[in-house]
């Protein structure tokens, strides 16, 4: 989506000015880069604690691509882009459960907004058939999430108690304005906004190309190959990939179920009920002929789990037995541990114990004989973690319920296998994952997932407190655990795997197996592109030939690494040191950095490479996920939310500039 600033509809949910008002010459309060979910709880804050007889605060939103719903929710997307979460754990407003100094201002969240029947002016013609579909369990497009989220602002300005400025741009540098007291954006247009405080919140930032990328990116160019680079698959090019011919993908996290949706109901295909009373979860697919052949893989060489459906639309909270709270709380006493070996024995356990009490509850036959649960428990909890595999393969004699905890998100079948046997356990693979959506509460899988949703959660707070050493944290917890919780517990709606697993069935979809490679091989000189000519070409470790293609799709992301973003406004902080990566202690006195930006721990206020902190600037959600953890995840109502707690310290530490207190007085 691309504009200049201007005045908007303020029904449409922006609510803008022009830079250029007269009311605004004099400069802003507050200059927030980045206008989706963390801009709009921005204002939503500042609306909620503005004084009574106070002027409105001035604010100016700046955003590349959307004011109100940003980059990840801009509402010219495909409405095949879905939301992960379900729509009843999405709202923008506070309630007790957020630890704050604000008031807290009820609004509507996701699910009450689709169901308000007072639609405001302006709004898109599809809002109406999306929203009337919303049920709390369901699953939004991104697009209809991105609407919410703007009429929310609207809503938040609509009280007079702020003044909001929308400025579509690219903010590439923020610097002392003169006086030194002001803090000046300047925009890649060369336009600059002026404020008190200016806070970062730009979300999701994308990484700068690697040096691989940019080899693909040539080599594509010169070779007349196709070549979709890593991003957003809403800035994409799919028209690009080519129909009826073999397509290697790599990544198979959020961003291929979105790809995959593009490529084929994107194109013309439907899926219609497969009709097999065994798994009603099971389409098939029919095709228009405008597909491409799908092979894909990653390093774990499967798919995100599946979510499932569940009977009273939500999964029950799992309940651990070995690895409990209270089991955490002892951990977090002590500081600057090995999470290897201090923590994830533990999990394993826990792990272990959701998989057997499932079977032993709906599948007991699939046990030995005499198999009890408190001795089994027992028995769990007191193994080392090199013994729980030889503890479960000790107790489950049917082979179709194997589990081995270090391989959770990976094929069952350990090392490399023939071609034939690949494709054996790729088709009982996706009766199993069928399995998993429509008999949610029986299967082991899923209890394993729903573990892992509890157990990172308690995870995070240990890194928190201070109790895993940074070395381990960036190795062990964010290079490892929290990816694997992310392929276990944070997959895709049960409907998109459900297409996905189709498409196997049609044929139009392989998995290319374990620990897949995509590389560029220029081929024989002199032949064309294809199959003796340049092309991209898979391996993995199923033994069998290279799969060759003219056309690769990438579909990871950067996940908002600041050490390697190519946001332009971080990159020059960072660059000219006015910033620096955040660094965590570990137990021999050194320090390991991290992937984000280092802030003070209570104003998030970035600081700099001499170790000083700029109060006239405050780093919101991702980019400083290293001091504010759970910032990225969105807000949940009845959930304590980092994002929101975020934005409300953040409006305080704006309001407090604007009313400094008397000397002597702090």
């Amino acid at each position: 989506m691309t504009g200049t600033a201007g005045t908007a509809d303020a029904g449409a949910g922006t609510g803008t000015r022009g830079p250029e008002d007269p009311a605004a010459a004099d400069g802003f309060d507050v200059v927030a880069v980045g206008a989706g979910p963390r801009g709009v709880a921005l204002v939503e804050r500042l609306a909620a604690r503005v004084p009574d007889g106070d002027p409105p605060v001035r604010v100016a939103l700046i955003d590349a691509v959307e004011i109100g719903a940003g980059a990840t929710w801009r509402t010219d997307q495909s409405p095949l882009l879905l939301n992960n979460t379900y729509s009843a754990h999405t709202t923008i407003f506070t309630d007790p459960s957020t630890p704050m100094s604000g008031p807290v201002v009820p609004g509507p969240d996701l699910v009450e907004w689709a169901r308000d029947p007072h639609a405001p002016l302006g709004r898109p013609a599809w809002v109406a058939e999306e929203a009337a579909a919303i049920e709390p369990w369901s699953y939004p497009s991104r697009r209809l999430q991105g609407v919410y989220y703007r009429e929310q602002l609207a809503r938040a300005a609509s009280g007079g108690r702020v003044r909001v400025t929308g400025i579509l741009g690219t903010a590439t540098d923020v610097t002392a304005a003169a006086g030194g007291d002001r803090r000046t954006v300047r925009l890649a247009d060369g336009r600059e906004v002026t404020g008190t405080v200016v806070v970062l919140a730009q979300g999701m930032v994308q990484g700068a190309r690697s040096a691989r990328t940019t080899a693909l990116v040539e080599a594509a160019r010169a070779e007349g190959l196709v070549y979709v680079e890593p991003g957003m698959p809403a800035e994409r090019d799919w028209d690009a990939v080519p129909a009826g011919e073999t397509v290697l993908v790599a990544g198979l996290g959020a961003n291929f179920f979105d790809v995959v949706a593009l490529l084929t109901e994107g194109r013309g295909g439907r899926f219609e009920p497969a009709g097999d009373p065994g798994r009603p979860a099971r389409l098939r697919y029919l095709p228009s002929g405008r597909e491409p052949l799908l092979v894909a893989g990653s390093r774990r060489g499967l798919p995100y789990r599946s979510k499932a459906v569940y009977p009273d639309g939500f999964p029950p909270r799992y309940r651990p037995e070995i690895a409990t709270p209270e089991w955490f709380a002892e951990v977090a006493r002590t500081p600057l541990q090995d999470f290897r070996t201090a923590v994830w024995p533990r999990l394993a356990q826990e792990f272990a114990w959701a998989h057997l009490s499932t079977l032993l509850a709906h599948h007991p036959e699939a046990l030995r004989p005499g198999t009890a649960a408190g001795p089994l428990r027992d028995r769990l909890a007191a193994a080392p973690a090199g013994d729980i595999d030889r503890i479960v393969a000790d107790t489950v004699t049917d082979p179709r319920w194997h589990l081995a905890v270090e391989r959770l998100d990976r094929p069952d079948p350990a090392g490399p296998l023939s071609a034939e046997d690949w494709d054996r356990w790729v088709a009982h693979y996706v009766d199993r994952e069928l399995d998993t959506i429509h008999r949610p509460l029986e299967h082991p899988r899923n209890a394993v997932n729903r573990a892992m949703a509890v157990l990172r959660g308690h995870v995070a707070r240990l890194v928190r407190s201070g109790a895993i050493e940074g070395r381990s944290v960036v190795r062990d917890v964010e290079g490892w655990f929290m990816p694997l919780g992310l392929a276990l517990a944070s997959g895709p709606p049960p409907g998109r795997t459900a297409q996905v697993l189709s498409l196997v069935d049609a044929g139009l979809l392989a998995f290319l197996g374990e620990d897949s490679a995509i590389e560029f091989d220029p081929g024989v000189p002199g032949e064309p592109a294809g199959a003796a000519g340049p092309a991209f070409t898979g391996r993995s470790a199923v033994r069998r030939p290279p799969v060759r293609a003219r056309a690769f799709i990438e579909t990871r992301m950067s996940k908002g690494k600041v050490s390697v973003t190519a946001d332009p406004l971080l990159r020059s902080l960072l660059d000219s040191g006015r910033a620096r990566l955040h660094s965590r202690p570990n137990a021999d006195g050194t320090r390991t950095h991290d992937a984000s930006i280092d802030v003070t721990p209570e104003g998030f206020h970035p600081v700099d490479a001499d170790g000083a902190a700029d109060e006239r600037i405050v780093v919101l959600g991702i980019p400083a996920e290293g001091v504010q953890p759970g910032s990225a995840i969105g807000a949940t109502p009845g959930v304590p939310s980092p994002l929101l707690a975020g934005a409300d310290a953040a409006a305080a530490h704006v309001l407090a500039l604007r009313h400094p207190a008397p000397l002597g007085s702090r």
